[in-house]
């Protein structure tokens, strides 16, 4: 054997060992937990035959506690570039067989690198999280690493779409990457989040609680937000990152990837002339009415257990992608409070940030009322979801179907802060309040005067009529030109089409600035 085919047999040989990781015993370790490998979840994730995998020979410098003992070609990480749906992307993704996934510094440095290339090149970086945390053997260079990593999370914020995977634990600081990215999946019951674990959280507070109860894929999904997504298992949360990037651009350059479409846009749909309720306080289904006017009924919802009064997604329209925000009647009569603006307000600054533009459907009463939103800073809050909106230049456009009252009617993407184009519902009733609560105030004291009953009650309807037919419909709005049509709601699709097709070449500039001040 030549020298040239030994140093090929030596390489063959070094790839093998290093493809497994920290062994079979702990890859089977892994399989047991009901989880996948790095490289597995790779595999499933790109293209087959497009990864080409960076850095598989770097191993840790760390000489501390016996660690120049052990080493592992790659250091605990698998990273590269490939392809999804032949759309390139970068990706990073942590071997848990390998000391447990620990960030090291040199583990860092191969996550840099990547996310480094993603930003240069105009690509989506997708980290795949199942790590121990920091390498305690490594100190303050563990730390520096994770510092590195966070400050790329910011540079490459609004430049290209990050996805962060949290299929096994994800403790303590290396929280913040997953959190600064634009979308993050959990996986149900394998994978977990957390400052502090159970443990510390027992010694300080008190309570004992698990890891699924403490930072679990169903608490970040319904409780704190911090999760967009809930996985069933390691296939489906990269079946949900798969299909998120097909919504959304290579980069904030760029627009998303236009599909194909049978579904005609001058389809129409006579059940939503019917479907708003004779009674104002009767609840209805808002995800008929999205999936009644996006191609093919098919929308793709974000944060779906989270802020459930207010819904977001995206869809297709006449092969388009768009950002779907939608206030729910059906859950707490689709009032916004505090984690409905939150979660509105971020995904409207991401459609924003990368170019799709975005259809509001507005049903909300106001902002839900009393000490707890208060003291909890809903004026703050719900001035995100109007600062978003208020700031964002792609196309808007806007349907009011029925409620818009008050302050939330403005936060809604109205006409005064730039909405392009602003459609209503015979249905709508945009006014400063209710009727119920609008006679109370204008007629309160003459009413309380009359003693009789049947007079009182007599007298209170016929103001409440009085004042929907002056208040309580979108003529007032589209006389004064606030509305730019009132619409049938059957012809919807067709309306919200033929506005983002007329506002498809959009150009419109922002005062020049160092950064925004958002309230947070």
């Amino acid at each position: 054997m030549s020298i040239q085919q030994d140093n090929i047999k030596n390489l063959v040989e070094r790839r093998a060992k290093a493809s497994m990781g920290g062994g079979q015993k702990r890859i089977d370790a892994q399989h047991q937990k009901g989880k996948l490998t790095a490289r597995e979840r790779i595999a499933l994730l790109l293209d087959e035959g497009s990864f080409e995998e960076f850095d598989m020979f770097v191993q840790h410098r760390c000489t501390n506690f016996g660690m120049d003992k052990q080493h592992f070609d790659g250091d605990g990480v698998v990273t590269g570039q490939g392809t999804i749906d032949g759309r390139l992307v970068y990706v990073f993704a942590q071997d848990f067989t390998v000391s447990g996934g620990s960030l090291s510094e040199t583990m860092a440095q191969k996550i840099c690198k990547v996310m480094d290339m993603a930003t240069r090149n105009g690509a989506p970086c997708i980290g795949l999280n199942d790590s121990g945390g920091a390498r305690i053997q490594e100190g303050i260079n563990s730390l520096a690493g994770f510092g590195e990593i966070f400050e790329r999370n910011i540079l490459s914020s609004g430049v290209v779409p990050q996805i962060s995977g949290i299929f096994g634990p994800c403790a303590g600081g290396a929280v913040y990457s997953p959190a600064l990215t634009d979308f993050t999946i959990m996986v149900k019951n394998t994978s977990y989040m957390f400052l502090t674990g159970p443990a510390v959280v027992k010694s300080v507070t008190g309570e004992d609680v698990t890891s699924e109860e403490l930072g679990g894929a169903s608490v970040h999904a319904t409780k704190s937000g911090v999760a967009h997504f809930a996985a069933e298992n390691d296939e489906d949360g990269i079946r949900l990152i798969k299909e998120l990037l097909s919504y959304i651009p290579q980069n904030n350059m760029e627009e998303a990837p236009r599909v194909e479409t049978n579904d005609p846009a001058g389809r129409v749909d006579d059940a939503l002339n019917e479907i708003i309720p004779d009674s104002p306080n009767k609840a209805y289904d808002m995800y008929y009415v999205i999936r009644s006017i996006v191609d093919d009924g098919k929308f793709f919802e974000v944060h779906q257990s989270y802020a459930r009064n207010i819904i977001v997604g995206f869809a297709h329209m006449n092969g388009r992608s768009v950002g779907i925000v939608a206030n729910q009647p059906k859950v707490i009569a689709g009032v916004l409070d505090i984690n409905a603006s939150r979660k509105a307000a971020r995904f409207v600054r991401f459609c924003d940030a990368f170019n799709i533009p975005l259809v509001t459907l507005v049903d909300v009463p106001g902002f839900l009322c009393g000490t707890q939103q208060e003291y909890g800073a809903i004026i703050a809050n719900g001035a995100k979801l109007l600062y978003a909106y208020g700031e964002a230049t792609v196309p808007k456009v806007t349907v009011t179907l029925r409620k818009s009252y008050g302050g939330a009617h403005i936060v809604m993407s109205c006409k005064q802060i730039r909405g392009d184009i602003n459609y209503a519902w015979p249905s709508a009733n945009i006014a400063v309040m209710g009727a119920d609560g609008a006679v109370q105030i204008l007629y309160g004291k003459d009413i309380k005067a009359v003693e009789d009953p049947a007079e009182k009650a007599r007298i209170t309807e016929e103001k409440k009529n009085e004042y929907n037919d002056l208040f309580c419909n979108p003529y007032q709005a589209a006389k004064m030109g606030y509305i730019d049509d009132i619409i049938e709601p059957r012809n919807t699709r067709f309306r919200v089409i033929r506005a983002l097709e007329s506002l498809a070449g959009k150009k419109q500039d922002i005062p020049a600035k160092k950064h925004d001040n958002l309230p947070l």
